[in-house]
């Protein structure tokens, strides 16, 4: 029996979020892909577990459309295992990670796996030097037939369908160029997809690994797949633990960590963080009015890390160079706790290369 004390420990200690110091070689999260979304993504995700992203090349580091679709950083060097770890598994996988671009794509006899290899042979011809996302666009709404497309009311123009557009980039062999809006797209210089992702970066270990223990169903939600694909591929080598009730599994290799890791330490999470990823929601934050703060349709907040257990949110309010972070705990802090939550917010000033205003803790 594991209670979810034990669960929040053992993925503070899995995703080194108590270290203060370490490279991008040994960051464990780098393996499953660090969401970079917002000003506080994958590169505050890397300072909170002791990376120093300045004294890295920026050759170092890939930035793909992955997993949901969502933009995530990886080691340039495993971009070929990555590829290989993050395509669908079959044609039922496909479908249901590119959402409502299924159903035109199966009505008019065409397979989804297909249509992605379309999509991404027309990006690579079009994509010989950096090419913005709109211009890339454009030429596949002239050269692709209707079931690929849709009509965008805001734009009040065709475009094909959002997620086959971005999970076929790196099928394509591109790679988004970081910091840019609208995204600008270019070739991965060398990129060959691995025959296969190997152990280190297949999707179901690295999250059970990181965020387990876990269901199936976990696994299928972060990765929108369907749950009994995720069944058919799950690790011989996992073990089955009860979670407050739920059987769930765990890599064997992780089951003395999962009653002897240490989370001590605070930390302001991004919104993307991968801690907030896992999709047991409920064992992070067991408070339905909590959660709902912490995970609002839009906008979400950071979240207040301490000890092993998420205590409240918090907000940048960015003003020229200096930014107050708003803070709303959930429960009264310990004054020494107050003090760890200040310096990290100065911790956070840095990072964004501000002055910290001050921390207010009514939020």
């Amino acid at each position: 029996m594991i209670d979810r004390r034990q669960v929040m420990s053992f993925r503070v200690q899995a995703q080194q979020l108590t270290r203060a110091e370490g490279t991008l070689a040994d960051t464990a999260v780098l393996d499953i892909g660090v969401q970079d979304t917002g000003p506080d993504g994958g590169g505050w995700a890397m300072a909170l577990r002791g990376v120093d992203t300045t004294a890295s090349s920026g050759d170092d580091l890939v930035l793909l459309w992955t997993v949901r679709g969502a933009p995530h950083l990886y080691r340039r060097a495993d971009v070929g295992q990555v590829a290989a770890a993050v395509e669908p598994w079959s044609d039922a996988d496909a479908g249901k990670r590119v959402y409502d671009a299924a159903k035109p794509l199966r009505t008019a006899g065409i397979g989804v796996l297909a249509a992605l290899d379309e999509v991404a042979a027309q990006m690579r011809s079009v994509v010989t030097r950096p090419t913005v996302k709109g211009e890339v666009s454009g030429h596949l709404a002239q050269v692709l037939p209707e079931p690929y497309l849709r009509f965008c009311r805001p734009c009040r123009a065709t475009h094909l369908f959002e997620m086959p557009f971005r999970l076929a980039a790196l099928r394509a062999g591109l790679e988004l160029r970081p910091g840019t809006s609208p995204p600008v797209l270019e070739r991965i210089p060398g990129f060959t997809k691995a025959d296969a992702a190997g152990d280190r970066f297949d999707v179901i270990r690295a999250y059970l690994r990181l965020l387990g223990p876990a269901t199936p169903k976990d696994v299928a939600t972060y990765l929108d797949a369907p749950v009994k694909e995720v069944k058919a591929r799950w690790p011989e080598d996992a073990v089955e633990v009860t979670v407050e009730g739920e059987t769930r599994s765990l890599l064997t290799v992780d089951e003395r960590a999962l009653t002897s890791a240490d989370a001590t330490g605070t930390r302001l999470l991004g919104p993307f963080d991968l801690f907030l990823q896992a999709r047991d929601r409920a064992t992070l934050v067991p408070d339905a009015a909590h959660a709902k703060e912490l995970w609002p349709v839009l906008g979400r907040p950071g979240a207040v890390l301490v000890d092993g257990e998420l205590v409240g949110t918090w907000r940048p309010r960015k003003s020229g160079s200096r930014m107050t972070v708003a803070v709303r705990p959930w429960a009264k802090l310990p004054d020494t706790r107050h003090r760890a939550v200040v310096e990290q917010a100065e911790r956070l000033a840095a990072y964004r290369s501000v002055a910290l205003a001050g921390v207010d803790f009514d939020g």
